[in-house]
């Protein structure tokens, strides 16, 4: 049985989000259950469904705090880069990637429901870490403001590269250099549109 009113609303969020994402973290989205989630918590998955609403409003919620690591990793990546940013940046998205495999996947396997949007908290939170890539190609492109486009475009290539990389795509390809791969695409495309 679960426990009664032991924590506020507010600690029962936080608690069930780093339960969550823990959880996350082992097994995947393909084997995530918002019943183990309840579980770890000590609580009833009815607990869960009060404070977050549904299964997809919880899954939000862990997916929006691995965006926040994400953002985080990145800044700390780029802090210590030198020169050299937009290949700390490339070696940053490949990196989270690798240490948190399951987390990063699950942002891209979860699908909101039809007529079910994000928060804008939420994607508040996400636009940081395409905001941190922006700054960043708008900076090796001399200041230049318009970068909107380009940077959802690069980020698709890195993410593409990366996604076949952890997913063994490039393996049977013959890629031995995924991250070289992308980072010489996206040198190119800077180059092209710089």
């Amino acid at each position: 049985m679960g426990r009664r009113s032991d924590h506020s609303r507010a600690e029962l969020e936080a608690l069930i989000l780093h339960e969550g994402h823990g959880l996350m973290a082992e097994v995947g989205f393909a084997r995530f259950s918002a019943r183990e989630v309840a579980k770890r918590a000590g609580y009833s998955i009815g607990t869960i469904y009060n404070v977050f609403g549904s299964y997809d409003r919880l899954v939000l919620a862990i997916n929006t705090r691995t965006f926040t690591l994400w953002a985080q990793h990145l800044r700390s990546k780029l802090s210590g880069a030198g020169e050299d940013r937009i290949a700390a940046l490339v070696a940053g998205y490949f990196g989270f990637a690798r240490e948190h495999p399951h987390l990063w996947m699950a942002i891209y396997d979860h699908r909101l429901p039809a007529g079910m949007s994000i928060p804008a908290a939420d994607e508040a939170t996400r636009a940081e870490l395409t905001g941190i890539v922006a700054e960043e190609i708008a900076r090796a492109l001399g200041g230049r403001p318009d970068v909107g486009a380009l940077t959802r475009s690069l980020v698709a290539t890195v993410h593409g590269h990366c996604d076949f990389a952890l997913t063994g795509a490039f393996a049977l390809m013959g890629e031995a250099d995924p991250e070289g791969a992308a980072l010489a695409r996206v040198r190119e495309t800077l180059s092209a549109a710089g």
